[in-house]
């Protein structure tokens, strides 16, 4: 075999191992936020007007609700990405100064302020939620709840715990 040949196959091989778009475009845990966000607008008491605002706090940690995570916030992004798509109002506000915000955090939104952000954003709606670990799973709970904190609708799912010390820095404090 010649080294050109051996060269190419070589680096074919390589590539193999490469995450693709396609890949990440088929990415189960993007489809469960989404079906996470669909379930939630599906399943509210009340309708939901599309013209009104919902407004995506950042997940939370269940043992320590003043702490976040990449994973939070990822979560939270793909269920806000998600409902916009859908037609529905979401309120972008990590620029907004009425978030109780911690810069290595993202926005957190603790009941206590759940009435306060709801009117100063005019939110119809606001979409909190947890995530904790357990062994082999992460069991997140994602909550629409209005402005009195009654619970409109809510999801709970579980994914699978990354095993490899890359993706476990995903889930820790940032």
């Amino acid at each position: 075999m010649s080294k050109k040949l051996l060269a190419i196959l070589l680096l074919l091989a390589g590539c193999a191992e490469t995450p693709k778009y396609y890949t990440a475009e088929d990415s189960q845990f993007i489809k469960a936020n989404y079906t996470a966000a669909e379930s939630l607008a599906k399943a509210s008491s009340i309708p939901l007007d599309k013209s009104a605002p919902i407004v995506v706090a950042t997940l939370v940690n269940i043992d320590n609700l003043e702490q976040s995570s990449t994973l939070g916030r990822t979560v939270s992004e793909q269920v806000g990405t998600r409902l916009a798509n859908m037609g529905y109002m979401v309120k972008e506000v990590k620029l907004r100064g009425t978030l109780f915000v911690k810069s290595d955090t993202g926005e957190l939104l603790l009941s206590r302020e759940l009435k306060d952000i709801s009117a100063s954003h005019k939110a119809q709606a606001v979409v909190v939620g947890t995530y904790s670990y357990a062994n082999e799973y992460i069991y997140l709970n994602i909550k629409l709840v209005d402005a009195s904190n009654t619970i409109l609708s809510g999801y709970d799912y579980a994914i699978p715990a990354p095993a490899d010390s890359i993706n476990k820095n995903m889930m820790s404090r940032r």
